[in-house]
């Protein structure tokens, strides 16, 4: 089968969140399965600086109108095997007006929103639809077209409109990023105006990117089962409850929980870690020579001597050190975490170490907290891909307390490196942690805990409960090695994928 793979980001050429991940890792999971796919990305400023010594080479060009205008287009191709574990060819769409500039795929480098990233995202999803429908002289044409979130929803709705189109499949992972915009940009874009109004792209008057492709799509899927069932009902769906409840109706809504990339996430084999390990061996000893390099370095980046670091660590080792990684906002729960953190500090002898970005409020509270007790609260405010992986190593246990969550991917890589997960009973994050209930511990089942209702009471319940089981040893480590067991690889997703895939219309 030919899968056209349309993305606004992707592992390893540019990460803001999970979509990267999963753009990088499901394409690679359909091709040994034996599929063929292209990733159609766009050619970012940072994309470009990446690759340019990599062999890339113009294989199409093109014109595309956006508003008021006409931008010409290169579609460059960057062969098999030219990046690390890019198993895929890969179509940059450089359109140099729109995306060779500084910042991140979605802000300028002041945090704030592109003011054009409706143009920029729309004219993208143009030119995908036009390599779908083989126009661009390249003698490929895709069985199935899959667009991911906002970025790319004009695609279905686009290829709803042509003659012998290519099947769709439209994934959401995250519907809080409905892409939005005035009537005005429908309209200056001259899209066909038989796309506007209720049972098109229209949403309460303006233009949803999110919309287009929910109602237009042949299938919709989503990442995690729970969250399919979640965006049927008001308080997850935006809005757009009865968009998604016919979908679901109709039998065109499904969830497929994601996966991880093995070959990046893996204990065994990660370069990114001090000590390499896995669930049949060295576990115990990998764990703590990875906690001890992890404080080590988290006191280095603090300014601290080394004389001062090693006293820390001897008298840190022995404690639960609470890993947190992520965006710093609501979503992810930052507020329940910023109220309990400080009576555990109290009330326990749990350590933590936070390394994320996010809302600037909360960015000052976790500062304010570090330095308030600079031997118990590690933090990094910024990104840093290869601390993630450290933390995730070094980390007793990882918090992870979101409101809502699609699916999740951190849980799956703590998981996969024996750090049992703290969790809220939502989307991807109940679909994969076993809470760890009396019962639940004698099935040989639990891989970490769950607190049903975010609240302050349910998370610091839940906390109290996980070092309890940390200071029983043997618990602890039944816990970890179920939890390092569990089978987390693309394989039996992307085979869901295919099954959809090979549906009729």
């Amino acid at each position: 089968m030919k899968i056209l793979f349309a993305t606004s980001e992707a592992h390893p050429f540019i990460k803001t969140g999970g979509l990267a991940d999963v753009s990088g890792s499901l394409p690679n999971a359909l091709v040994a399965l034996k599929h063929k796919v292209r990733l159609a990305l766009p050619a970012y400023q940072s994309v470009l600086k990446k690759v340019s010594n990599k062999g890339i080479k113009k294989v199409a060009e093109l014109s595309v109108n956006g508003c008021g205008k006409a931008y010409q287009v290169r579609v460059l191709q960057l062969k098999t095997g030219a990046m690390k574990g890019v198993d895929f060819p890969v179509w940059l769409i450089d359109i140099p007006e729109l995306f060779d500039r500084p910042g991140n795929p979605y802000l300028a480098e002041d945090g704030t929103d592109w003011w054009d990233n409706g143009e920029r995202f729309a004219v993208f999803s143009m030119v995908v639809n036009e390599l779908a429908m083989n126009r661009v002289g390249l003698k490929w044409q895709p069985d199935v077209v899959h667009s991911n979130d906002w970025q790319t929803g004009l695609v279905p709705a686009l290829l709803s409109l042509e003659k012998d189109a290519p099947k769709t499949v439209f994934t959401i992972h995250n519907m809080a990023y409905p892409g939005n915009f005035p009537k005005s940009l429908f309209d200056s874009l001259r899209l066909p105006w038989q796309l506007w109004g209720v049972d098109g792209v229209e949403f309460y008057g303006h233009f949803s990117m999110l919309k287009a492709g929910l109602i237009k799509a042949d299938w919709v899927s989503t990442v995690s089962p729970t969250y399919a069932k979640e965006i049927c009902y008001p308080a997850f769906a935006y809005g757009m409850e009865g968009i998604l409840q016919k979908r679901d109706a109709e039998g065109r809504l499904t969830g497929i929980i994601n996966g991880i990339d093995e070959d990046v996430w893996n204990p065994e084999t990660d370069n990114l870690i001090e000590k390499n390990y896995s669930v049949k061996k060295g576990r115990i000893a990998g764990k703590l020579a990875n906690k001890k390099a992890l404080l080590a370095e988290l006191c280095i980046l603090r300014g601290e001597k080394e004389k001062k670091s090693l006293e820390r660590l001897s008298s840190c080792m022995d404690k639960p050190l609470i890993g947190l990684v992520g965006r710093l906002v609501e979503q992810k729960g930052m507020d329940l975490v910023l109220e309990v953190m400080p009576e555990l500090i109290q009330q326990t002898n749990a350590n933590f170490v936070v390394v994320g970005t996010g809302d600037k409020y909360f960015e000052a509270q976790i500062k304010s907290i570090s330095k308030k007790y600079p031997h118990r609260l590690w933090t990094f405010i910024g990104y840093s891909e290869s601390l993630a992986h450290r933390v995730e190593a070094g980390a007793d246990m990882f918090l992870m307390p979101s409101r809502f969550e699609p699916c999740g991917l951190n849980q799956m890589y703590s998981l996969a490196y024996g750090t049992p997960p703290i969790v809220h009973h939502t989307g991807g994050l109940a679909d994969t942690v076993v809470n760890a209930t009396n019962e639940n511990i004698k099935a040989g089942t639990a891989t970490g805990f769950v607190f049903y209702d975010p609240s302050h009471h349910a998370l610091k319940s839940t906390i109290l409960h996980a070092l309890h089981l940390f200071g029983k040893k043997r618990t602890w480590q039944k816990i970890q090695k179920t939890g390092m067991e569990q089978s987390l690889d693309w394989k039996h997703s992307a085979k869901k994928y295919i099954e959809m895939y090979s549906e009729k219309k």
